[in-house]
Protein backbone atom coordinates (compact mmCIF):
# COMPACT_ATOMS: atom_id res chain seq x y z
CA UNK A 1 0.00 0.00 0.00
CA UNK A 2 1.39 3.21 -0.98
CA UNK A 3 -0.40 6.42 0.40
CA UNK A 4 0.58 10.16 -0.03
CA UNK A 5 -1.31 13.05 1.16
CA UNK A 6 -4.40 10.81 1.47
CA UNK A 7 -4.49 9.03 -1.13
CA UNK A 8 -3.42 5.22 -1.80
CA UNK A 9 -2.23 2.70 -4.06
CA UNK A 10 -3.70 -0.93 -2.68
CA UNK A 11 -2.50 -2.80 -5.97
CA UNK A 12 -4.55 -4.53 -9.07
CA UNK A 13 -7.19 -6.61 -8.42
CA UNK A 14 -8.45 -9.46 -11.17
CA UNK A 15 -11.97 -9.36 -12.02
CA UNK A 16 -13.09 -13.19 -11.25
CA UNK A 17 -15.49 -15.34 -13.77
CA UNK A 18 -18.58 -13.94 -11.94
CA UNK A 19 -18.02 -10.32 -12.14
CA UNK A 20 -16.43 -10.19 -8.91
CA UNK A 21 -13.26 -8.37 -7.09
CA UNK A 22 -11.77 -9.26 -4.06
CA UNK A 23 -11.01 -5.40 -2.40
CA UNK A 24 -7.28 -6.00 -1.01
CA UNK A 25 -6.91 -6.43 3.09
CA UNK A 26 -5.14 -2.99 3.54
CA UNK A 27 -8.36 -0.75 1.55
CA UNK A 28 -10.65 -2.88 4.05
CA UNK A 29 -8.38 -1.64 7.00
CA UNK A 30 -8.43 2.09 6.02
CA UNK A 31 -11.93 2.26 5.32
CA UNK A 32 -13.23 -0.29 7.89
CA UNK A 33 -15.03 -2.31 5.43
CA UNK A 34 -16.14 -5.29 7.19
CA UNK A 35 -18.15 -8.12 5.68
CA UNK A 36 -21.73 -7.79 4.45
CA UNK A 37 -21.03 -4.12 4.26
CA UNK A 38 -22.97 -2.11 1.00
CA UNK A 39 -20.99 -0.20 -1.43
CA UNK A 40 -22.41 2.24 -4.01
CA UNK A 41 -20.65 1.67 -7.65
CA UNK A 42 -20.07 4.96 -8.88
CA UNK A 43 -19.00 5.39 -12.50
CA UNK A 44 -18.21 7.57 -15.87
CA UNK A 45 -16.58 7.64 -18.98
CA UNK A 46 -13.33 7.73 -16.86
CA UNK A 47 -13.54 4.60 -14.26
CA UNK A 48 -15.84 3.97 -11.31
CA UNK A 49 -15.60 3.85 -7.60
CA UNK A 50 -17.01 2.26 -4.84
CA UNK A 51 -18.57 4.23 -2.37
CA UNK A 52 -19.54 3.25 1.45
CA UNK A 53 -23.52 3.96 1.63
CA UNK A 54 -23.94 4.93 4.56
CA UNK A 55 -21.26 7.75 3.54
CA UNK A 56 -23.46 8.43 0.21
CA UNK A 57 -26.84 8.37 2.39
CA UNK A 58 -25.23 10.74 4.84
CA UNK A 59 -24.47 13.77 1.77
CA UNK A 60 -27.33 13.11 0.46
CA UNK A 61 -29.42 13.57 4.13
CA UNK A 62 -27.25 16.96 4.34
CA UNK A 63 -28.37 18.35 0.95
CA UNK A 64 -32.29 16.69 1.95
CA UNK A 65 -32.05 18.77 5.47
CA UNK A 66 -30.78 22.42 3.27
CA UNK A 67 -33.81 21.61 0.94
CA UNK A 68 -36.33 21.74 3.86
CA UNK A 69 -35.36 25.17 5.62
Amino acid sequence: MQESDGKYIFGVVKVGDKGQIVIPRDARKVYDIKPGAALLLLGDQKGMALVKTEIFQSAIDQVMEGLSK
